[in-house]
């Protein structure tokens, strides 16, 4: 549908996980719930609703750094009772769930729903419950909220936990900086990093509102439900940090040579400096200014990929100014990626065995537009960037026979033979509504 006119965010009934920024560091569990009883599953929504936050600012709330934010899957809303007609206004990719679309996402081979763990994927998955806190304590006081609304009920129970984290320095599994390049979001009161890039419209990544095209996406019905509500795509990204190290240890001929490959792939230095700005070595001065940190454009400031290779991973998932097939205004995400797992020691390159990863997390208004292109098209191709037989050099589905260009004079260099670096074990579709919408599915009664 057109839009007729703007209309301010309703902050005070979007939950804040969706536009609030995250402290730094953080700790954070991620709960899911299966729903054996609906009443006592709204009745769970009903106990819950009081803990969570708005996006609202406010001067009161001395919780800002500290909250919970609850979001469902298809299968966890026809639990609960919400009617057929709501549910079958759903869109096709959000009712068919993340496993169904493991072909059109290149979830094969060792990332395939056969190989996820339980009960990633699953029909039972049905409530999410993530809280963060910026340490261990605090988030414990809010785990007990969570704890005391299951309390008696005897038809819901929690079947998955997942801790997660955030370094001081921010730095994922792999070593790098994460979470820089976050978009600003046009009456959100929340600013972007990149001063180069105008705030997008609330519509990409909220229900009900313009998005960039100037349209309203699809809502489910009743618009209670829909309205201020958004999609959340979180994967269990096992990253094979031992592999990694072990690829670039046997392609360089020193420790700095290394690091510089390994940027390439990336296309930031472990600092979160960008190559971009920094395109020989890394300045840590430089990933720690937020002013500075993310102030860049591709082509403008690097069209040919001399600095930062076309095909690197973060100028894939974001590809600013490039000249691409597509538009990439139309493809933004808010990602709340989080680390899991301990950190495998600097230096060591034989595999310990331990799981450890990012758990991918990103907040969209349209599925297939937002995050199922960039997985598909950005991530899983290089057609857009005039590559099509490359993928992701860090995040592709590689198979042993891949390549990695990196431009540069006077004759370009081609990584061959790229493993596969990281390992899809698992993820869930789920919509995480507004808080009018939470209230209306805990009073349902069917």
């Amino acid at each position: 549908m057109s839009a007729k006119s703007t209309v301010s965010l309703e902050l005070d009934d979007i939950q804040a996980a969706v536009l609030y920024p995250r402290p730094s560091p953080y700790v954070g569990t991620l709960i899911l719930v299966r729903v054996d009883d609906r009443r006592d599953g709204r009745e769970l929504l009903r106990r819950l609703i009081p803990t969570l936050l708005s996006a609202a600012p406010s001067s009161q709330d001395t919780r800002r750094e500290a909250w919970a934010a609850v979001a469902l899957s298809f299968q966890g809303l026809k639990a609960l009772g919400v009617p057929e007609g709501s549910l079958a206004s759903f869109p096709e990719a959000f009712q068919q769930g993340m496993a169904a679309r493991a072909d059109i996402l290149g979830d094969t081979g060792l990332s395939a729903p056969d190989r996820w763990e339980p009960p990633l994927g699953r029909p039972d998955a049905h409530l999410a419950v993530y809280a963060l806190a910026p340490e261990i304590s605090i988030l414990d006081a809010v785990l007990e909220s969570a704890r005391a609304a299951l309390g008696d009920l005897q038809g819901v129970s929690p079947i998955w936990r997942q801790d997660t984290y955030m370094r001081p320095d921010e730095r994922t599994a792999f070593g790098f900086r994460d979470a820089i390049g976050q978009p600003a979001i046009e009456d959100s009161g929340l600013p972007g990093t990149n001063p180069h890039e105008a705030p997008l419209k609330a519509g990409e990544f909220v229900l009900g509102y313009p998005g960039e095209s100037g349209d309203i996406a699809p809502m489910p019905r009743p618009e209670v439900l829909g309205r201020n509500g958004s999609y959340v795509v979180f994967r269990k990204l096992y990253s094979r940090e031992a592999a990694f190290r072990q690829y670039l240890h046997a392609r360089a001929k020193s420790r700095a040579e290394e690091e510089l490959l390994a940027a390439k792939f990336v296309g930031r230095w472990p600092s979160g400096a960008p190559l971009v700005l920094a395109p020989e070595h890394d300045d840590p001065d430089l990933g720690a200014d937020p002013a500075r940190n993310n102030a860049f454009l591709y082509a403008a400031d690097d069209p040919r990929g001399f600095k930062c290779p076309l095909g690197a991973h973060a100028r894939r998932m974001h590809p600013r100014d490039s000249s691409i097939v597509g538009v990439a205004r139309m493809h933004r995400m808010i990602r709340r990626s989080t680390s899991y797992g301990p950190e495998l020691p600097e230096g060591v390159l034989e595999d310990d065995g331990v799981d450890r990863g990012i758990l991918f997390t990103c907040i969209v208004a349209d599925l297939v537009r937002q995050f199922e292109f960039v997985q598909t098209e950005w991530i899983n191709d290089g057609m857009f960037i005039g590559t099509p037989d490359e993928v992701d050099p860090l995040v592709g589905p590689h198979d042993g026979t891949d390549r990695f260009t990196i431009p540069q004079l006077p004759i370009r260099r081609r990584v061959t033979e790229l493993n596969r670096f990281v390992v899809n074990r698992g993820g869930q579709y789920c919509f995480m509504p507004g808080l009018r919408a939470l209230r209306w599915i805990a009073e349902l009664e069917t």
